[in-house]
């Protein structure tokens, strides 16, 4: 085992290493611009859609690290994920950039599907299967009231403070209820590579909820786009949320299973099959849902997936989570500068983003005093509850992915009053990303050491699987070196 001393000189590097870290790292991504150009040619150019993709990445890559920088004494750095998101929007809305900078719908679409896929494969490779049993019942307990509640507060509040109809707020209130895996996921993964809340099981805990809570609130919203645009009965909507709980539930289950005897552990480069697989399988499984019209089913089906494969090969799941993460860090620039490159300051109204941010306010302040409720019998110290209630706060991920799906259903059916419920609905999604993701990445950040508990035994083995350095936004840079 490593102790602390230890292990601080495995994370730490070399100031003179530093320097020629960065150097690497630019060369790389002005090679990665020229190789995609020589290729492509003309599609690479200005206005073209892969040009805007390779810009769009480096750029989130150069804002994470940048703004990383910045940092207050004693407090751990600015998440890298905020300049990801900056960046994006900086290239969407400055003048004569966004002309040149153009990004495909259906390219952006895809790509953040399989941004979800892979952090949705880390979050199951990282459950803990002994305390997640021992969590059970406060797992469901955490993922369905404070979505639940925080979805009527929000849509008691809207309906009036926006005067959006009942469904329309109900809709409003799906979206911004659910909690985002792209922010608390790494977070969570790396306090629990340093040991931070290991011995009580709160990473694993707020990892297990966070997609259940995401397709909880994904249902909802799906009920309520059905209600409102009249495409069948309320109760066939019902059946078919329940339907894609259980479907995901038992694909993964059995993908899961065929991980354990594929690939033999006997094959060569048995970790690269597995990685692939596993990799495969979970990105399929997001789209073979979209495809079949059971788009909730995804994401829970990519989660039990990656935790059953992973309980199955045991010791031998650290390489392989070890290489996911390695996924991720390519795909988290691409998520969070393509969530950023979805907001249109100019479509913002100032009257909307107003009421829209006390809506949002009142709903999360519900959310953390139900979070707190929801786990006062659960075995958790005061400390312990007031983080669970503060990492259970971010919002991205689902919010960019359905945020706009209203309103552009509004706009396919050439409804100019419904266009407007649609816009407001996305105002306030945007509103909550930029709030709520680096506030509670930050809150984690913070309150997450002060508030948990270290347990020492553990810092080895979770540095061992998962490979996390102590500060992110060198990872996101060094690796890609």
């Amino acid at each position: 085992m490593l102790d602390n001393g230890e292990k601080k000189k495995l994370c730490e590097k070399p100031g003179d290493i530093r320097e020629p870290c960065v150097c690497v790292s630019g060369l790389l991504g002005l090679l990665v611009f020229g190789v995609v150009w020589a290729v492509t040619g003309p599609a690479c150019l200005p206005g073209q859609n892969l040009f805007g993709l390779v810009i769009l990445f480096l750029s989130a890559v150069c804002g994470g690290k940048l703004i990383s920088v910045f940092r207050l004494p004693r407090t751990p750095p600015v998440p890298a994920l905020l300049g990801m998101l900056l960046a994006g929007v900086v290239l969407r809305n400055v003048p004569y950039v966004t002309d040149a900078v153009y990004i495909d719908q259906n390219w952006s679409a895809a790509l953040r599907n399989v941004s979800l896929a892979v952090i949705l494969t880390r979050a199951g490779l990282g459950l803990n299967a002994a305390a997640l049993r021992r969590l059970k019942a406060v797992c469901v307990r955490v993922a369905v009231g404070p979505c639940l509640t925080e979805a009527c507060t929000v849509a008691v509040v809207a309906h009036f403070l926006l005067e959006l109809p009942w469904i329309w707020s109900f809709m409003l209130g799906f979206v911004l209820a659910a909690v985002s895996p792209a922010v608390v996921v790494p977070s969570m993964l790396l306090l629990q590579s340093e040991g931070f809340g290991v011995q009580k099981g709160v990473p694993t805990l707020l990892m297990a909820a966070g997609s259940f809570d995401d397709i909880l609130a994904i249902t909802g919203f799906t009920t309520c786009l059905g209600i409102a645009f009249g495409t069948g009965s309320t109760w066939m909507n019902v059946g078919k949320g329940v339907l894609e709980v259980l479907a995901g539930v038992l694909a993964g289950g059995v993908m899961g299973l065929l991980l354990h005897f594929l690939p033999s552990e006997d094959q060569s480069d048995v970790v690269l099959r597995r990685c692939c697989l596993l990799l495969g399988l979970s990105v399929f499984s997001v789209f073979g849902s979209l495809a079949a019209g059971l788009g909730g089913a995804g994401g829970l089906c990519t989660l039990v997936l990656a935790f059953i494969a992973g309980l199955s090969w045991a010791e031998q799941k650290a390489p392989v989570a070890a290489v996911v993460g390695r996924f991720w860090d390519i795909f988290q620039p691409l998520l969070f500068g393509l969530i950023g490159a979805e907001i249109n300051i100019s479509s913002l109204s100032a009257y909307t983003v107003g009421l829209g941010v006390s809506t949002l306010c009142v709903g999360l302040l519900v959310r953390v005093l139900v979070t707190f409720c929801m786990v006062l019998f659960a075995g958790f110290n005061v400390k312990e509850k007031i983080f669970i209630s503060l990492a259970w706060m971010p919002k991205a991920t689902v919010q960019a992915a359905i945020g706009s799906t209203a309103l552009d259903m509004s706009r396919s059916a050439g409804d100019e009053q419904l266009q407007i419920y649609g816009l407001d609905v996305l105002t306030v999604a945007v509103l909550a990303i930029l709030i709520t993701a680096p506030i509670g990445a930050l809150a984690i950040g913070l309150s997450g050491p002060k508030l948990l508990q270290q347990d020492t035994h553990t810092l080895g083995d979770f540095y061992v699987q998962l490979n996390a350095p102590s500060k992110p936004e060198e990872k996101i840079c060094c690796e890609m070196g």
